[in-house]
């Protein structure tokens, strides 16, 4: 039997059945593709009933032993569909055969029916920011893109079922963790009533943490059903004091949640754990709903008026490496440099005896590294991304508000050879300032502003200095008392829009570690490995110059001897991801 005549028995089975959106059967009827991918077009009818249905109407081998929902796909007034919603669709999903425990789709989605039998949920709309997110997560479904990780060790007993309920107490005391995505017309956030959380425990020798860390980043999330945040629980064998020790792995979407927020889950889950897995009642404070008010009651004209400026004319130089042909690789790279404590410390304070800090001194050197990779003959434009917290509007209590404030934002600078260092610190530090003010506005917002043509980069290299909440001692004091000492979360380093992401952070020794997170397509591992290496020499460097009058040549000098970073052009953009008629790309 033909697969065109699969897909219409398949068809006139679906037709027949009360709940099945007629678009949404459209798009099926027109899809190369097996009877399988047709039944991942049925969105509102229950699971139990829609097998049940077609089992009574179709033979047994064209009837999917599995069912994966997605949103219903409007027709566009051409009568043509989205070409990246059926991309989506149509894409590879995860390996169902993965050895890492999950949860069913299935039920998964049938919790998503069982929150919309409770009725209309509340919805809101999603921020600038989230719509450019949102639209790179799903143009790369199943690549661990913007998906976060972050992993600690827990010496002492742990209680699954106390880890757990505590856990769930803070999902249901949460809104943001309880929000879904729905962008079947307009994309809003959806917030639900109730969200599980996954929390899944290996014993020891069951799996080797970092296959796992990677598995469960490429298992990616369903954006349309709440709990956009998971747990896995290592045991590690017993130290030598006999003490038991456990490796914690949580993993979210920074479509929802950025560092920041979630270490304000964390204490509030501690505070749960101390509680035997009850949360206890706090005062109020806001909320997603609450920023999303404060957002949508903006005015956009001054920071239009200040982007159109601060963005400059010119294209800047963007690339941290010299251009060179395709890598031929493929997938996410880490490469890591580090600075001792006694390093870290000197540069903190040369740094502030030029009034700046370290994220300046790490902003200086970069900025260095594009210069030097263009090779200008003189005085010359870089530009970067650097992140925000978010956090600095007047919404009270914001610091203690969970979603996605940290934002990525433009950063150019003109680097001047003969320019004393003190001048390029000091106007990075000025710069850095006036972005303060419009730290709520999105990448895609200042891009449109600025005039700027689709391919003509702000910025294809993103420097992020880590910004958590400050931890409790009250808390780790608490947790002492009952034999249990927690480490400080550490970031595994996310895929992003950006081809190079470097993050910075200070180890528990209080060295200052540098991880380049890249994409392999374009900056092959050794490249990477050299990029972050000249960046940590840079920054031993500095401190070595000669005060006020060192020049940004002199600091150039420090690394003549380096070889060239190479790195692969993005590709040229296709017909194919020209966008479709009333769809919205940054």
């Amino acid at each position: 039997m033909s697969d065109r005549v699969e897909l219409d028995q398949v068809y006139a089975a679906l037709t027949s059945l009360p709940g099945v959106r007629d678009a949404a059967v459209h798009v099926a009827r027109h899809v190369p593709g097996s009877c399988r991918i047709v039944a991942h077009m049925v969105t509102r009818t229950p699971l139990a009933e829609l097998r049940a249905a077609l089992e009574s109407r179709l033979p047994s081998h064209l009837v999917p032993t599995r069912f994966h929902r997605v949103p219903h796909i409007p027709l566009l007034p051409d009568g043509t569909t989205d070409r990246r919603a059926l991309a989506a669709l149509t894409s590879p999903e995860p390996d169902a055969a993965a050895p890492t425990p999950v949860q069913d789709p299935d039920e998964q989605a049938a919790r998503c029916d069982a929150d919309a039998d409770q009725g209309p949920p509340v919805t809101v709309p999603v921020t600038p920011q989230q719509h450019t997110l949102l639209l790179d997560a799903l143009a790369h479904r199943g690549t661990g893109r913007h998906v976060e990780q972050l992993h600690w060790r827990w010496h002492g007993p742990v209680d699954t079922d106390r880890f757990t309920a505590a856990w769930q107490a803070v999902f249901d005391r949460e809104t943001v963790l309880r929000a879904a995505f729905d962008w079947e017309t307009t994309p809003r956030l959806v917030l639900h009533e109730h969200a599980a959380v996954e929390v899944v425990r290996h014993p020891a020798g069951s799996v080797d943490f970092e296959e796992l860390r990677e598995r469960d980043r490429l298992r990616d999330f369903d954006l349309r059903c709440p709990g956009l945040l998971r747990l896995n629980l290592v045991d590690e064998p017993d130290l030598a004091d006999g003490g038991p020790c456990v490796r914690i792995l949580l993993t979210f979407h920074h479509v929802l949640l950025d560092g920041w927020s979630v270490s304000v889950l964390l204490q509030e889950f501690y505070r749960a754990y101390l509680a035997g897995g009850r949360l206890p009642g706090g005062e109020r404070r806001p909320d997603i709903r609450d920023y999303a008010r404060w957002l949508a009651g903006q005015d956009t004209a001054p920071a239009r008026d200040f982007w159109s400026s601060a963005a400059p004319a010119t294209t800047a130089l963007v690339l941290p490496a010299m251009p060179a042909p395709a890598t031929g690789l493929s997938g996410i790279g880490r490469a890591e440099a580090r600075l001792g404590a006694g390093q870290a410390d000197r540069l903190r304070v040369w740094a502030a005896s030029c009034a700046a800090t370290e994220a300046g001194a790490l902003q200086a050197a970069w900025a260095l590294l594009l210069y030097r990779a263009a090779v200008a003959p003189g005085p010359a434009l870089v530009g970067f991304g650097v992140t925000v917290p978010g956090r600095g509007i007047a919404l009270d209590s914001v610091e203690r508000l969970p979603g996605l404030l940290m934002n990525a934002l433009p950063m150019t600078v003109r680097v001047d050879p003969a320019a004393a260092m003190t001048e390029l610190l000091a106007e990075l530090r000025d710069r850095a300032l006036d972005l303060a003010s419009y730290e709520w506005v999105s990448l895609g917002q200042i891009h449109e502003w600025s005039g700027r043509r689709a391919d003509d980069k702000l910025a294809e290299s993103l420097i992020v200095f880590e910004n958590q909440r400050r931890s409790s001692d009250d808390l780790h004091s608490a947790l002492a008392t009952q034999g249990i000492s927690v480490e400080r979360p550490r970031a595994a380093g996310v895929q992003s829009m950006f081809p190079v992401t470097l993050l910075a952070h200070r180890d528990v020794d209080d060295s200052l570690v540098l991880t380049a997170v890249h994409d392999r397509a374009r900056l092959a591992d050794d490249d990477a490995a050299r990029l972050v290496g000249q960046c940590a020499r840079l920054l031993r460097e500095l401190p070595g110059l000669k005060g006020g009058s060192a020049t940004v040549a002199n600091a150039l000098a420090a690394i003549a001897d380096e070889p060239q970073v190479r790195m692969a052009q993005a590709p040229a953009a296709s017909p194919s991801s020209k966008p479709a008629r009333g769809e919205h790309r940054p």
